[in-house]
């Protein structure tokens, strides 16, 4: 009698086909990239692509590393803001920073991560890792800054997305007038009116110069309460018409969590009812063993309400550099998914934060008739004990 055949080995044969020299990116993947890693990174194409896709999908980004720097601005994240994939962002302030040195048609130059560093010191050159640039790129790029938040739109209390709007108008005006056509991520996501928010706002050159304004009498404030209510409000809205709410890890770190604590906001702090995220895809190098959040998986999430328990089999973590897994998982989504229509969160903002706002006042009202209701039956029982 033959042996029942394991339902383990259900999965599909290994048994690529040989890569030839016209082989395309996700054709690659899709046929060479089977196991470790490689089938995570495959996996996390799948979900985006498959899933995260859809046109009822909120999509945030979580932006840490150097990336920018790097030219994955340019290279990934502008298609996928142009193809309407990201609906809303948080970044490091240094991704923002060093993106706007490409709207303003500065330069930035590969190198040798093992030359002297006294020696770039003395010849004015600045590194990131192999990334080289003259010292006069962060002074031009710190005076752009100051001078348009010297302006009278930017005198007031404002959230860090409608600060980087602002900002994304004017860099995308300076990289019309060098006539070089789309280099800066602040200034796609002006077009597409894609909320970008930075987490530890005064973490960074921009926050530096906002700080430096504020010395000469600046009135610019950037009001990070804002911030937390209106991602909030985001992650609430794209469930509460109907949709699901996916989140694309890029690293770890603060924007890590406050792509995440969207959902403890929700839920534990507001006291709406929610699930948490739908979708959950994490580049990241980070080990979960030391403890911290850059490593934390989808499934310790869930013990926080950040990811729905419902959905672990829609997150997947690729244990890989971003600056790797995000060209290739740009690539594969261009060519496997038409472009979505942009949902422009942005001129939503405050639609969205009026139904965060009634939706927690309705919550607090039913929290102080369950407490009432308590104290009741408290009251009832000592009455009948003391009888």
């Amino acid at each position: 009698m033959a042996r029942k055949k394991s339902h383990y080995l259900s999965g599909a044969r290994i048994d690529p086909g040989r890569l030839a020299a016209d082989t395309s990116v996700p054709d690659l993947i899709d046929g060479a990239f089977l196991a470790y890693n490689a089938g995570r990174l495959r996996e996390a194409c799948r979900l985006f692509t498959r899933k995260m896709l859809e046109d009822d999908v909120t999509v945030g980004v979580s932006l840490t590393g150097a990336l920018t720097p790097a030219g994955l601005g340019i290279s990934s994240l502008i298609p996928l803001v142009e193809s309407g994939f990201v609906d809303w962002i948080v970044s490091t302030g240094a991704n923002l920073y060093h993106d706007t040195h490409f709207g303003l048609g500065l330069s930035m130059h590969q190198g040798n991560p093992f030359t002297s560093d006294v020696e770039l010191r003395q010849e004015e050159v600045v590194r990131i890792y192999d990334i080289f640039f003259d010292y006069s790129v962060l002074l031009d790029t710190d005076a752009f800054f100051r001078k348009i938040m010297q302006g009278r739109e930017f005198q007031r209390r404002m959230s860090t997305a409608e600060f980087h709007h602002l900002c994304g108008k004017y860099v995308a005006e300076r990289e019309r007038a060098l006539r070089q056509g789309r280099r800066s991520l602040l200034a796609a996501c002006f077009e597409y009116d894609v909320p970008v928010y930075t987490s530890s706002p005064g973490d960074s050159s921009i926050g530096m110069n906002v700080a430096a304004l504020a010395l000469q009498g600046g009135e610019l404030m950037l009001d990070v309460s804002a911030d937390v209510n209106e991602t909030a409000a985001l992650v609430l809205d794209a469930k509460r018409h109907g949709g699901k709410s996916g989140v694309v890890i890029l690293g770890g770190g603060s924007p890590k969590n406050f792509v995440l604590q969207t959902e403890p906001q929700i839920q534990e702090v507001l006291g709406i009812e929610e699930k948490g995220h739908d979708f959950y895809l994490q580049i990241t190098d980070a080990r979960p063993d030391t403890g911290g959040l850059s490593g934390a998986t989808p499934a310790e999430a869930v013990s926080w309400g950040k990811v729905d328990p419902d959905r672990l089999p829609d997150a997947v973590v690729c244990y890989c550099d971003s600056t790797i897994a995000l060209p290739l998982l740009t690539t594969y989504a261009l060519a496997r998914h038409a472009p979505r229509e942009a949902k422009r969160l942005f001129r939503r903002r405050e639609e969205m934060l009026d139904r965060l706002r009634d939706e927690h006042e309705r919550a607090a009202r039913s929290e102080t008739v369950r407490e009432r209701a308590r104290h009741g039956e408290e009251h009832q029982v000592t009455l009948e004990r003391d009888r």
